[in-house]
């Protein structure tokens, strides 16, 4: 019974023995890397256990390497992948640059994968352009009518300034730009309608893709449409504006006309105090004079007939004028 005991206890001790180290010693990618004449050995593979990197993860891509016939070593992927890279992603990048005749060393693509960048579609980009289709551009040109433009955009990835270059919005805004520009410069809008290849010519003259990710091949207007009339509308409230500032001022002008209405009024009614406060002095400078005899007793009736006559006569006109106003109506 201790005989059997011991038996199963030592199978045990060496199956956890084989586990340990098929673990830490992945054979099967050891006899995978052979087969393929990739020169790997026992103890990198050890090593990178000990420094937690998956040996699939850089063995696999090394040989995948190695049968597109690029010179890839095994540190320059392992460092790429304790740096944070892609390691698959990068490899497959190379082989599609290798194959399309696209100068691409295994630094500059580890350093675009590492900026975050897929330097995998990069690649592929640069053999296969793509299409950029920008939004509706709305522009006024020179006689107040808007156009909405919509352009395409055709653009090759430049490996060269992947790291550092300006992405997809930057062509777009800067495409925007361009046919603002265009069609502002434009004296009419039928001109832009009858030639829209102008603003492609125009616009591609810029040298837009400079400090970009980008080569700009060609720019193509896909629609154009007309749309508002910006001119006549920006008239219409200039002139609105207008009409409000002249009432403004003609209702400004109106205060002051009443104030200064009033203003008369009160220095008519003022001027009327002081005559009558003049009349009132009169009955006493004639009795001074009566006193004093400078004024004669015949003096004085001879005024006093004039002012009867004065009297008189007011009373008459102001009876003619009341019947003009008022005409007696004829007896029947």
């Amino acid at each position: 019974m201790g005989t059997l005991f011991g038996g199963a206890f030592l199978i045990v001790i060496v199956i956890l023995a084989v586990s340990i180290f098929l673990h830490f010693v992945p054979l099967g990618l050891w006899v995978s890397a052979i087969s393929a004449n990739v020169s790997v050995s026992i103890m990198s593979l050890i090593g990178m256990r000990l420094r937690r990197v998956p040996p699939s993860r850089i063995v696999l891509p090394l040989i995948k390497a190695n049968k597109a016939g690029l010179d890839v070593s095994v540190n320059q992927l392992e460092a790429h992948y304790l740096a944070g890279g892609n390691v698959d992603k990068v490899v497959d990048a190379l082989i599609a640059s290798h194959r399309a005749q696209i100068a691409l060393p295994f630094e500059r693509a580890a350093a675009i994968d590492l900026a975050g960048r897929d330097v995998l579609d990069a690649v592929q980009m640069s053999v296969n352009p793509k299409v950029i289709e920008t939004p509706i551009v709305s522009a006024v040109a020179a006689n107040g009518i808007e156009l909405k433009i919509k352009a395409r955009v055709t653009v090759r990835a430049n490996i060269d300034r992947l790291v550092g270059g300006a992405g997809e919005p930057t062509i777009i805004a800067r495409v925007g730009e361009g046919i603002v520009t265009t069609v502002g410069s434009s004296q009419s809008h039928t001109d832009v309608l009858a030639n829209p290849d102008d603003i492609s010519k125009t616009v591609l003259g810029k040298g837009l893709d400079a400090g970009t990710a980008f080569e700009i091949l060609s720019i193509d207007i896909a629609d154009v449409d007309v749309g508002r009339n910006i001119g006549a509308e920006l008239q219409t409230d200039q002139a609105e504006a207008d009409k409000r500032i002249a009432q403004a001022k003609a209702e400004e002008r109106r205060a002051m006309a009443v104030a200064r209405e009033q203003e008369m009024k009160a220095y008519t009614q003022e001027m009327e105090a002081k005559v009558v406060e003049a009349q009132s002095e009169v009955p006493h400078a004639m009795a001074q004079a009566l006193r004093e005899g400078k004024l004669g007793v015949m003096d004085y009736y001879q005024l006093n007939n004039i002012q009867s006559d004065t009297d008189m006569r007011q009373a008459i006109s102001s009876a003619g004028k009341s019947d003009e106003k008022h005409p007696t109506p004829p007896v029947k």
